[in-house]
């Protein structure tokens, strides 16, 4: 009996590998998962794409990683002028797998958000600096101090084998002046 059951197991994920599959409920309740389209009078119905691997698409990221980003967000502040410093940063937090957003306080999306990394950086504002969720805020670039901020936080302390760099695109537009100012409207 196992037997069978295993045979007809398999023949359903060799269908099902690279198909639809269908999930609706029949008129007594009873939830179906099927590769082929229900009775025309199911009107729930939900259509589900199979990917090459018949597989459900997930985060590419380990699930370590996954817990990493969502207990301590990384936001590494950075502007185009920086240079060697921003350089180097960007580099440590890529060769250690570490998904990070990107902002840059010279080009602020609101005045607001210009005052909040000020009101961070304890009033003086100055790049490159990372933000760790809630745990630590780093000012300026120091391996050992990111390594040990990142190390707490749960990050892997080197990219996984295979995968591809886990960082942020760089700023698109340069500031107006090298250094970090609040915009015309925050004075």
């Amino acid at each position: 009996m196992k037997l069978c059951a295993l045979i007809v197991l398999l023949g359903f994920t060799a269908f099902a590998h690279g198909a639809d599959m269908y999930r609706w409920v029949d008129e007594k309740g009873v939830v179906n998962y099927t590769p082929y389209p229900p009775p025309a009078n199911i009107r729930n119905v939900e259509q589900k794409k199979l990917g090459a691997t018949g597989k459900a698409q997930t985060s590419d990221a380990p699930y370590s990683v996954q817990v990493a980003v969502k207990a301590f967000p990384l936001t590494f502040y950075t502007t185009a002028a920086c240079g060697d410093p921003c350089k180097a940063a960007r580099a440590h937090l890529d060769k250690r797998g570490a998904p990070y957003a990107e902002k840059d306080p010279s080009n602020p999306a609101s005045p607001q958000e210009f005052e909040d990394f000020k009101k961070m950086a304890g009033g003086n504002p100055q790049v490159p600096f990372l933000t760790v969720g809630q745990l630590k805020n780093l000012q300026g670039y120091l391996a050992s101090e990111w390594d040990a901020a990142l190390d707490a936080a749960g990050y892997p302390s080197a990219a996984i084998p295979g995968t591809k760099p886990a960082g942020a695109k760089p700023p698109s537009t340069p500031p107006a002046k090298p250094s970090v100012e609040p915009p015309a409207a925050a004075k």
